[in-house]
């Protein structure tokens, strides 16, 4: 006896079984579907994406107009404060 399936293929009854076991087994383990190590893996991304900041800023910095737009920058903020002065 076999189960039809979409797609043209069928499935034993024993193949649906095994597959339905394995499936309930995954979704009832708790231990799997707990949010343990979670907090871990949001710092290792927040981590990456600040390096890549990083990255960039230093990149744009060092290369093309970077370097004088930084110095424009601490020119004005310079001027700023001598005026409020």
């Amino acid at each position: 006896m076999s189960v039809p399936v979409t797609h043209d293929c069928e499935v034993t009854t024993m193949e649906f079984n095994i597959m339905y076991d394995i499936i309930r087994f995954i979704v009832s383990r708790p231990d799997w579907r707990s949010e343990r190590g979670q907090a871990t893996t949001e710092y290792a991304l927040v981590l990456l994406a600040a390096a890549l900041v990083g990255v960039l800023v230093i990149g744009w910095a060092t290369a093309g107009g970077g370097a004088a737009a930084i110095g424009r920058l601490f020119d004005r903020v310079i001027e700023s404060v001598i005026d409020q002065v």
